[in-house]
């Protein structure tokens, strides 16, 4: 498809209705009208607001679409959705693409907590997919720089994965729990979730397990992908409690491993390659465990009307075992990132027209790695300079003020941050420590303009900006590509200003917006050729090299008939990306092409409804100077593809639903832009849900 085929369908979309996200998103409108004319949101503002009155971008699937998707990861509930590219380097990983960025240069966080740490990549990573899909209640994307608010990393934007909240009512004890199972046929896999739910009022518990089993994958053309199989455990258990009126405690634990996850794309030969890097990769194991504490005030008094204090701990573990195609050196890494948060937030009515929002935020991160090698010829064993520089630490602390004035038809939000990085990197006896404190004012303003009850023009001008972190720091040895990246100690922080502009609409029938944005992106920490060979591998260096300039189209729609109960929406997003470097101007990397999603939703009788769906993408063959030797990718390009999905979902009584999903139905051979795998072929997923 060609880009202005593509702009046709972007505006065809808008043409249907010019819409903004009434409902969890514009194609996920499921959990009720008066929910999809005006969805309750907490990320863009920092506590619950409507997605229509709030000047940011934003992308929210709930609940009810969670459910439909039955995602193995969380981003995959994405795919489609407006302005949320999903990227897959190997199975069992997934990342978001927002407004051309990605990695680090996007904030996540699940349940307000920092995903992000000091050992993020500012590239596609796996650490998004140790979060449970099956355990979330909604997925909300704030689009944009949102550094005001969230600081560091939030540059492209920020994603936060929440858990239900619990709320029992009554004095005696009550308990309510789900069984799942999902089923799909083009990797084999078995999904299973358990989880129960028990509590009064004032108090409640939860506790949930997810189990997933995936086969090798079949594609389109037929082929089983070698290296696609994994397996993932996860467990989560919360508990919330009323200590004092206007006090409530809430304790969570989150734990999710995949013990052996092969690095597909490192195991198989790529565009360009005869044969593949390695012989052996794992991740060997990845793991993720959390824990938080929260106290939530709502008692006003002179200085908030509410707040909330959190205490958390994320353990984030990174290990691998390697082993370079034609090499007897079999390597074992053990990284692992400790994050330690405490962060407050409150909130002040004063007077009739302004809401004050302020806080303060402190992370800590220590990261441990160690390396080993054995010589499978001579049994020689050996310790190697790790991964990560060892013992490295990342201190990063903040303030925070941020004014929501409402007058009229006018909704103006406005605030600043301060923030403060501490870096060290220890000596490795060769090399010397590094030290770097890093600090930024960072600050934005919105603008939302009342048309009418049912339609809002919005504006938003940002700054974000994100420190290195130890990723950038200090990451060595051997990349995919066939490069070697050795570390840069002088790098400088990036920053990004971005601007962006449109329309929302929240009515009966129709829904949905159109943004445009454009953003300007300096110091831009990029991997670059040094001109060096190591061991015959390129040697590359992360560096403060570019200046990136970005600008697209976010727009999605949604048209509802009362009779018969039929929906119909459309989504369509276009990223254009160049980057400057003193070698020249050439297209910024890994843009996605021109992707989104049509299709109409037909709820026959109340226990039955039907879907009809395809999504699609444009060819993208703007390709810089690392996506031409990257082995992900084609380097005549990426090929546009569509593909043809149905859904039909029964209510065979209260307790029992199922639901049987149709994808790919022409079994259309094609891959994501970027990834490093082909996509399922024909594919039919069962999904059985009991509840209790």
């Amino acid at each position: 498809m060609k880009n202005a085929a593509g702009i046709a369908v972007l505006a065809l979309a808008v043409g249907n209705a010019l819409a903004a996200d009434g409902g969890e998103s514009v194609t996920g409108c499921r959990d009720g009208d008066a929910a999809c004319l005006d969805t309750v949101q907490v990320t863009a503002t920092k506590r619950p607001e409507s997605t229509l009155h709030v000047p940011a971008a934003t992308t929210i699937v709930g609940g009810a679409r969670l459910r439909e998707t039955a995602p193995q990861t969380p981003m995959d509930a994405l795919h489609g959705e407006v302005g949320t590219f999903v990227q897959q380097t190997t199975p069992g990983q997934g990342v978001v693409i927002v407004r051309g960025l990605k990695g680090s240069e996007v904030l996540h966080l699940v349940d307000g907590f920092r995903l992000n740490n000091a050992i993020f990549r500012n590239a596609p990573n796996q650490y998004i997919a140790l979060v449970d899909g099956q355990s979330l209640e909604r997925i909300e994307v704030v689009r944009g720089p949102s550094s005001t608010l969230y600081g560091g990393d939030a540059m492209g934007g920020v994603v936060q994965m929440l858990t239900p909240e619990l709320d029992f009512g009554g004095d005696a004890w009550t308990w309510n729990g789900r069984l799942r199972a999902i089923a799909a046929s083009a990797d084999d896999s078995l999904i299973g979730r358990a989880e129960v739910r028990g509590g009064r009022e004032g108090m409640g518990f939860a506790l949930g397990l997810t189990s997933q089993e995936v086969n090798d994958l079949r594609s389109g053309d037929g082929e089983t992908r070698p290296f696609t199989g994994f397996t993932q455990r996860s467990l989560d258990f919360k508990w919330q409690a009323d200590i004092a009126p206007g006090h409530e405690l809430m304790f969570s634990l989150q734990y999710s491993e995949q013990p052996r996850t092969p690095r597909h794309d490192a195991l198989v030969p790529g565009f360009g390659q005869t044969a593949p890097e390695n012989a052996v990769f794992f991740f060997e194991p990845q793991q993720r465990r959390f824990a938080q504490l929260r106290w939530r005030i709502d008692n006003p008094n002179a200085l908030f009307d509410n707040g909330e204090l959190r205490l958390g701990r994320q353990i984030v573990v990174d290990d691998r075992r390697t082993r370079d195609t034609g090499s007897p050196n079999l390597d074992r890494e053990g990284n692992r990132d400790t994050t330690t948060g405490v962060t407050a937030q409150f909130g002040k009515a004063i007077g009739e027209y302004h809401h004050l929002s302020y806080g303060f935020e402190f992370y800590r991160d220590d990261v441990d790695s160690s390396k080993t090698r054995l010589n499978l010829d001579t049994g020689a064993f050996s310790v190697r300079a790790p991964r990560f520089p060892n013992g490295s630490r990342m201190d990063g602390m903040a303030i925070y003020a941020a004014d929501d004035w409402r007058r009229g038809r006018f909704d103006v939000n406005y605030g600043l941050r301060y923030s403060r990085f501490d870096i060290g990197i220890p000596s490795d006896g060769i090399a010397p420590g590094v030290s770097l404190t890093p600090d930024d004012l960072t600050g934005s303003v919105g603008f939302a303009f009342v048309l009418n009850d049912d339609a809002r023009l919005v504006a938003n001008l940002g700054r974000g900006f994100r420190a290195p972190n130890i990723f950038d720091l200090g990451v060595f040895g051997v990349r995919p590509g066939n490069r070697f990246s050795t570390p840069n100690p002088n790098l400088k922080p990036e920053s990004v200003t971005s601007l962006d502009g449109g329309v929302k609409f929240g009515g009966e029938r129709f829904s949905g917006e159109l943004i445009a944005f454009r953003s300007n992106y300096r110091d831009k920490i990029t991997s670059v050729l040094t001109g060096n060979v190591i061991g015959g591998a390129l040697e590359v260096q992360n560096r403060n090299v570019a200046q990136l300039e970005l600008w697209g189209v976010e727009a999605g729609a949604r048209y509802r008939m009362p009779s018969p109960d039929l929906e119909l929406y459309a989504t369509a997003t276009y990223t254009r990306g160049d980057e400057d470097t003193d070698t020249g101007t050439m297209p910024a990397d890994r843009i996605p092409p021109l992707y989104g999603k049509i299709g109409a939703r037909w709820q026959i009788r109340e226990s039955l409804g039907v879907e009809a769906y395809g999504f699609y993408a444009a060819r993208q063959d703007r390709l810089s100077s690392r996506d031409l030797v990257d082995p992900r990718v084609n380097p005549d390009g990426t090929a546009g593809w569509a593909t043809l999905n149905a859904r039909v979902s029964w209510r065979a009584s209260e307790h029992f639903n199922l639901s049987l999903r149709a994808e790919n139905l022409g079994d259309r051979h094609y891959r994501e832009h970027g990834s490093g795998l082909d996509e399922p072929g024909r594919n039919f997923i069962l999904t059985a849900d009991y509840s209790f």
